[in-house]
């Protein structure tokens, strides 16, 4: 688990030979960030997830109407893994940066969770340094102010404080707050956002990396799972792991790849070797691995699915042990992931989430009871 458990084990061990030689003791209830954890595991080599960034919010012709899903649409069920994204929760807005009213984001959140779905935030921040600049505004090295001693350090502090709040507002009827996965400083290999290998050193992200998480435990938020999840510029586990900011920090190793599997054969081949080393590295780190961004923009190769994204989950022994694989949104008719019923890509979609090892939230529903 990330650094909130990890960092009392060695005490958990201590104690625990102290209570052996005494009266029982009761086990403790795991947290709800624990069983996501331990739900994921359970899908290693068996099953994996799919997700849609954005769901149950819009889709190609509608927006925020209630039950309406674009892959609902055209496969029959909702996805199991829902994406969300948080820029523009920084600066107190009320809609992120795509127009999703946050108020809404939260309700969304929480319907997933109460049908046993999955959800997992993504979060491209405008610069703490200049807030007038998105996060795709890269013409000037910003992390170096927000780490301690920079000149942006408490600003940067008092928008992670804005996340904290938003994630303690993710209540459940219980009175707790849900699990759910948090993806910072994604594509930190890329060079198309701020926080990336153009202006910032593997060093300095880290950092960064380290000081968001920590802040936000410090902020009461703990119910969450931790997912890094480089782009595909790597090809050696040393390379993957520059950015890392260590195991105590990460519960779910990823890889966002969009080129690869639309480069054909040779590209296919380079994902495949880069989901294995993630899953090799999850292997040797108790942790679970995911192809955590995928997607073909309008979907313009019909057999996508079954023959790029399953070609490479399904390629090897390894590659079989990812747990999620989440494709991009579905703005409209010019910029969509996801087939509308309509599309020539709609049997295949249908075809690939209605294997057996692709769940949709039924079959996770289902895949839950029997393990």
């Amino acid at each position: 688990m990330n650094s909130k458990y990890l960092k009392y084990s060695s005490l958990l061990v201590a104690l625990t030979g102290l209570l052996a030689c005494g009266s029982p003791q009761p086990a403790e209830t795991p947290t709800a960030a624990e069983v996501l954890m331990d739900q994921l595991r359970s899908l290693q080599g068996k099953a994996l997830l799919f997700g849609h960034q954005d769901d149950l919010a819009y889709g190609i012709g509608w927006q925020y109407e209630e039950g309406q899903s674009d892959v609902k649409r055209t496969a029959g069920d909702y996805p199991a893994l829902f994406g969300w994204e948080l820029g523009g929760l920084e600066l107190g807005r009320a809609r992120n940066l795509d127009r999703v009213p946050f108020d809404k984001m939260r309700s969304f959140a929480q319907w997933v969770h109460a049908q046993g779905g999955v959800n997992t935030f993504s979060w491209h921040p405008y610069s703490p340094v200049d807030t007038s600049k998105n996060a795709w505004v890269v013409d000037e090295r910003v992390v170096e102010h927000l780490l301690p001693g920079g000149s942006h350090h408490s600003h940067f502090l008092a928008q992670v404080d804005q996340l904290a709040h938003f994630f303690k507002s993710l209540t459940t009827p219980e009175g707790g707050t849900l699990p759910f996965i948090f993806r910072p400083w994604h594509e930190m290999d890329g060079g198309w956002f701020w926080w990336g290998a153009t202006l910032t050193e593997p060093e300095e992200l880290q950092a960064l990396f380290r000081l968001t998480i920590d802040r936000l435990h410090e902020q009461g938020v703990d119910n969450f799972l931790v997912a890094y999840s480089p782009d595909r510029n790597f090809s050696t586990e040393a390379e993957y792991l520059s950015w890392y900011p260590g195991d105590d920090y990460v519960d779910i190793v990823g890889v966002d790849n969009y080129w690869d599997l639309n480069q054909g054969a040779e590209g296919l081949s380079a994902a495949i070797h880069k989901l294995e080393i993630a899953v090799q590295y999850a292997q040797k780190t108790d942790k679970v691995a995911a192809l955590t961004e995928t997607g073909l923009d309008r979907i313009e190769q019909a057999d996508w699915y079954s023959a790029n994204l399953a070609g490479v989950l399904e390629a090897s022994e390894l590659t079989r042990q990812a747990v999620y694989v989440m494709v991009w949104r579905n703005h409209d008719l010019s910029h969509f992931y996801v087939p509308h019923p309509e599309h020539e890509a709609a049997d295949d979609f249908r075809h690939f989430v209605g294997g057996e090892r692709y769940l949709l939230l039924s079959d996770w529903q289902q895949f839950k009871n029997k393990n």
